[in-house]
């Protein structure tokens, strides 16, 4: 393997990681990440197949390049890598009608959770790589998630 392929595999690696560069951003990269995930999410929550396949492939695309990265920099999880938060924002919302409501509760109570890192999502970040990075995120998603789908139930929306 050559220097330049290697070097070619960390640029991948990077845009990948940080979501097209939006790990960049200067303040609250997480934040940005999360809301140009959630763009994605309501052009494609219409069409069920695309955005469970789109996610599956965000995610685990998410977990090598966030993991690579990682390595890179030597940071267990670089404040660049966003691909977490943009991939698992699709969980947040899967099977959840799309409304104004929704969508404005399931992205606050989304960045909140992830931010607290409520159990056992500090745990989750004690795994090795890329996984660390993007499953403390994927249990947040699982919670907005679960917390929506009450909230639907209960008819508060």
């Amino acid at each position: 393997m050559t220097f330049k392929s290697v070097m070619e595999k960390a640029k991948i690696y990077r845009l990948i990681a940080t979501a097209g560069g939006l790990g960049y951003f200067p303040v609250a990269s997480g934040t940005v990440g999360s809301l140009a995930g959630l763009v994605l999410v309501l052009f494609l929550h219409k069409f069920l197949f695309m955005y469970i396949v789109f996610f599956i492939l965000l995610f685990f695309f998410g977990v090598i390049a966030s993991g690579e990265v990682s390595k890179e920099t030597g940071v267990k999880d670089p404040y660049i890598v966003v691909i977490d938060e943009f991939a698992c924002i699709f969980l947040a919302f899967l099977l959840v009608p799309i409304t104004i409501p929704t969508v404005i509760t399931g992205f606050i109570l989304y960045r909140i959770i992830d931010i607290v890192k409520v159990y056992p999502m500090k745990s989750a970040e004690d795994l090795t790589g890329g996984w660390g990075i993007m499953l403390d995120d994927f249990i947040g998603a699982v919670y907005t998630n679960l917390i929506l789908q009450i909230l639907i139930f209960f008819n508060v929306f």
